[in-house]
């Protein structure tokens, strides 16, 4: 059973894109990729400390859970689990999370920070789900909440950023050149099996907002690259999984865009061709939900996004 991080960083970078490469390729006839779970189970978060896992490891559990099943948000490490008093079952896999943790580097290092002399280094941890051990069951019972309430939340929280958002037309987009944002009107989103009209509205909504954040005013990331490009897949997956986190966080359903399924190709060609794309993805993502929740909160005392 893995309970070490001892694996080194192209390996923590190989097993981590695979799994998600998985997930998405399992969900690519339906379009359902391992973000669009986020309203059903949650975002990730450890069982042991209550935390919200972040970044690329929210993205690798969304991933994991869709390929094996899980419905619960819960994680936690061999140790942790056995601290609550439950056991993991005979047989069962773990799943790798990363993390960062300073240590004394080599003088000639080129990570070196000269006033430390340390490094960060990448390193691993190996959890298993709630629904691989016996012997424990969530201490928070499920609340159903007044789902009115809830997005007239999104609706205070997306009104306090002061975007530009121009309602009409056929499709959503983001125009850089003008700071703008183009929806179409409320009434041509239609629901899905699994989201109402009203959530995929604002499943694509945030999406662009997540784009709004990429100008050089704000977050500053490349989005010159045209459709095709390595550039413009990876702008699209921050986009993706941006909306993903704030959808989770904020209580509605995420909308899978019929319009994004061209975009899966470029996504798998991009995560085999860099193994670390995956992980600067979720890390711009994080940025960008960070970076929405400090001014929707700066404005108004809005949402946060716990993502961050």
């Amino acid at each position: 059973m893995e309970t070490d991080g001892s694996l080194k960083k192209a390996d923590l970078y190989e097993r981590v894109t695979g799994e998600i490469i998985r997930a998405i390729e399992a969900g690519m006839e339906e379009y359902k990729m391992p973000w669009h779970q986020a309203a059903s189970s949650g975002l990730p978060r450890n069982a042991s400390t209550g935390n919200f896992y972040r970044g690329v490891n929210t993205v690798a559990l969304w991933a994991t859970s869709q390929v094996r099943g899980f419905g619960l948000p819960y994680w936690a490490t061999f140790l942790q689990w056995e601290k609550l008093g439950a056991r993991i079952r005979r047989g069962e896999k773990a799943s790798v999370v990363v993390f960062y943790k300073r240590e004394e580097a080599p003088k000639d290092d080129e990570d070196r920070e000269s006033a430390k002399g340390t490094r960060a280094v990448l390193k691993a941890s190996f959890v298993f789900n709630a629904e691989q051990v016996d012997g424990w069951s969530s201490p928070e019972p499920l609340i159903y909440e007044d789902r009115t309430e809830k997005l007239q939340g999104v609706d205070s929280f997306i009104e306090s950023l002061g975007a530009d958002i121009l309602y009409g037309g056929e499709g959503a987009s983001y125009n850089m050149t003008l700071d703008r944002i183009r929806m179409p009107e409320r009434c041509y989103f239609v629901g899905t099996d699994t989201s109402t009209p009203t959530e995929a509205f604002y499943s694509v909504l945030l999406h662009e907002l997540v784009h709004w954040t990429g100008h050089p005013m704000r977050l500053n990331r490349d989005l010159a690259g045209r459709f095709g490009t390595s550039a413009y897949a990876i702008e699209e997956l921050v986009a993706e999984l941006g909306a993903a986190f704030l959808c989770a966080d904020l209580g509605i359903s995420l909308y899978p865009r019929g319009d994004h399924a061209a975009y899966v190709y470029s996504w798998l060609r991009v995560l085999r061709e860099q193994k670390s794309a995956i992980f600067t993805a979720a890390s711009s993502s994080t940025a960008a939900c960070r970076f929405l929740g400090e001014l929707a909160t700066a404005k108004t005392n809005g949402v946060v996004c716990s993502s961050q």
